[in-house]
């Protein structure tokens, strides 16, 4: 596999506004509910995917007590290789940093979401019912029904173990 098309980059101070511009277009916010926590976008660590200026994806993650969290990730170029990259950097912090895995949060109706994270080596590790019915407590604007014309109301959680080989 050769050079990807597109520069990466870690997230640097200069970028956190382009950072809130760039999750309310693709979030409708800049903040993010994950188990039952609300983080703020715009104040995480993270990697853009750009080219020519353009921002084709963000990642964000959170690290602490060396349990690494995927807390976004969206790119604007899908099956090009973006997303995989992000993702792929993330991955080499949590080593760097010694965190046993990576794990995230999706929704219950985000079937594009399962397909992409599973073929990646990660795993359905628990299902939160209810989780996103509560979340809306903290941030209203989750909407009730999302791909498909599926209602949401679960987190499902997966996780990578990155001294797992596939």
């Amino acid at each position: 596999m050769g050079e990807p098309w597109f520069a990466l980059r870690a997230v640097e101070d200069d970028d956190r506004p382009a950072v809130g511009v760039f999750a309310r277009a693709h979030w409708a916010s800049t903040t993010m509910v994950s188990s039952g926590r609300v983080y703020d976008l715009t104040q995480l660590d993270g990697f853009l995917a750009e080219e020519g200026g353009r921002w084709l994806g963000l990642v964000t993650y959170a690290i602490e007590a060396k349990r690494c969290q995927v807390v976004s990730l969206d790119s604007t170029a899908p099956g090009q290789g973006v997303g995989s990259a992000l993702l792929a950097a993330v991955e080499a912090v949590a080593r760097d940093r010694q965190s046993p895995y990576v794990w995230l949060i999706t929704t219950n109706d985000n079937r594009h979401a399962l397909d992409f994270y599973q073929h990646r080596g990660y795993r359905l590790v628990a299902v939160h019912r209810g989780a996103v019915d509560r979340a809306r407590l903290l941030k209203p604007e989750i909407p009730r029904v999302g791909e498909g014309g599926i209602a949401i109301r679960d987190e499902l959680e997966l996780a990578k173990n990155l001294s797992d080989r596939p």
